[in-house]
């Protein structure tokens, strides 16, 4: 998964940088504009859906993620629980929850994910308020948690030379930030982390 994030695009075209990471293997882009107003979280999510062959999913916001005909909606634990969305969601929609520590996973354990994203994995700049980093080790631990048939995949400071030792730890797969995927030519893109992933 490549998530969005408009301070590392720096001015570049987020469809042409999630076009690259998906020709270099991405399998899903996040939207993720922490600031930005809902409508061009919208136009994003909008323009994403209809450019890309891979699923697309919003940060955050699952009014607007249904609004874009995204595949689905990511939630933190400080957003409304999943169990109460669930009902109000399109068939099929995906829901998926950021869980940081086994006490998060116990919580999260009782509500109907379609997917955990276990993190941060590594130190990561890019989420200020992420945890202190879990390691291969703390991430094993908090994914041995998740229900039967959940995926589980790291997120925070994976790059290439890291993502193999969270796939020895049981993740499904792994999310980074743009641009690490933007150009699948890079040693350090999209295409390097999936490799991790056989």
């Amino acid at each position: 998964m490549v998530i969005t994030d408009a301070a590392l695009l720096k001015g570049r075209d987020p469809v042409t940088a999630c076009r690259g990471a998906v020709a270099g293997g991405a399998t899903m882009i996040q939207v993720r504009l922490k600031d930005a107003a809902a409508r061009e979280v919208l136009a994003l999510a909008r323009a994403l859906v209809g450019a890309l062959s891979v699923p697309v999913i919003v940060n955050d916001r699952v009014d607007v993620a249904i609004a874009a005909a995204a595949a689905g909606a990511h939630l933190g634990q400080e957003d409304p629980p999943l169990d109460q969305l669930r009902p109000h969601v399109p068939p099929g929609f995906l829901l998926g929850c950021s869980v940081g520590s086994t006490a998060e996973a116990e919580r999260a354990r009782a509500v109907p994910a379609d997917y955990w994203s276990v993190g941060p994995c590594f130190a990561t700049a890019t989420k200020l308020d992420a945890g202190p980093p879990l390691g291969p080790v703390g991430f094993a631990a908090v994914a041995r948690l998740a229900p039967a048939g959940v995926p589980v995949i790291g997120v925070g400071g994976i790059t290439a030379a890291t993502a193999g030792s969270l796939a020895r730890a049981g993740a499904a797969g792994v999310a980074v930030v743009a641009p690490h995927g933007r150009d699948h030519r890079d040693s350090g893109g999209a295409g390097a982390l999936r490799a991790a992933f056989p």
